[in-house]
């Protein structure tokens, strides 16, 4: 394990201000970003998302930014052949992976592995949508949890994505998910997580509503109109689904007045908090930092030269 490259993990809620230090990382040490993000990776998907500017990105690069369509999907399994890919090319620089983002599921992925479960199926994925239709998510996630509890129990009944899935594969090799977790290959790293955990929950309340209608005041609507303007996105997409963006798309098609849209738009993301929460409660080994600590840049220096020695 002591000869494997190490590799850095700067995870945290969403508006813990991961961007910030790992931007400070960078100006100090010798390590290369990759974004852990599964809205970055969608080209037009900007000002919701948080992304850096094109200047930002000219000034201090991060990989795995705008690499695909939003009208493209994009796994776990794609993202960790990509991170992998690119933290190989950084190590033969002579430089250091610095993973960040909030998307814990990536991270989970990246340093686990996934399981070889079947490609999706179209037929079998419309008639899950019809079903949810008529019954609602909560109702198939009852489902699962009859027919797979392991699996039920790591996924949210308001996550209609991998709630799919799972029934999905039930339904296409008659074995429960949690049954086909194969043998993940070795991680090649050494794997230092730093985590950014507020501990204020009304603070972190604060941040995110005050974020979210900064990112409205810069442009956010104008932004989910020019994609609305395609004829081939719409809101079964994952790139919009994505939170902020399903709020303010329904928003313009007048499902959602402005004000209903904000309080909608402040609680997902406060619920997509709580589920990033949830995610580091549950890993091993995090090195904690108080996000609102005023030494917080100094501590997570600190740790990351630990990493590099």
């Amino acid at each position: 394990m002591s000869r494997l490259p190490p590799a850095i993990f700067l995870l945290g809620p969403t508006a813990a201000g991961k961007t910030a230090l790992a931007l400070e990382l960078h100006a100090r040490l010798p390590v290369d970003i990759i974004s852990v993000d599964s809205g970055q990776v969608y080209r037009g998907l900007d000002i919701g998302t948080a992304k850096p500017s094109a200047d930002e990105l000219a000034r201090v690069p991060q990989r795995l930014i705008d690499i695909r369509d939003p009208a493209e999907r994009y796994s776990a399994a794609e993202f960790r052949a990509d991170a992998l890919r690119e933290m190989a090319a950084i190590v033969a620089l002579g430089r250091v992976p610095l993973l960040v983002g909030g998307t814990m599921f990536y991270f989970h992925a990246l340093e686990h592995g996934l399981s070889d479960l079947p490609s999706a199926d179209a037929e079998v994925r419309a008639g899950i949508s019809a079903e949810a239709a008529q019954l609602g998510w909560p109702a198939l996630h009852a489902r699962l949890a009859a027919a797979d509890p392991a699996t039920a129990a790591r996924v949210q009944p308001t996550d209609p994505q991998r709630i799919q899935r799972a029934l999905e594969i039930l339904e296409i090799t008659g074995q429960s998910p949690s049954s086909l977790q194969g043998k993940a290959e070795p991680f090649p790293y050494r794997a230092f997580k730093l985590a950014l955990i507020p501990e204020d929950r009304k603070r972190l309340h604060t941040d995110i509503e005050l974020r979210f209608r900064d990112m409205l005041a810069r442009g956010l609507i104008e932004e989910v109109q020019m994609l609305k303007g395609r004829e081939d996105l719409h809101l079964g997409l994952p790139a919009m689904r994505t939170v902020g963006y399903r709020q303010v798309w329904q928003y313009l098609e007048g499902d959602l007045n402005y004000t209903d849209m904000v309080a909608r738009g402040v609680a997902t993301t406060r619920q997509l908090a709580k589920r990033q929460l949830t995610w580091l409660r549950r890993m091993n080994g995090l090195h904690r930092i108080e996000s609102t600590d005023t030494n917080l840049i100094t501590m997570g220096v600190s740790f990351a030269q630990q990493a590099l020695e």
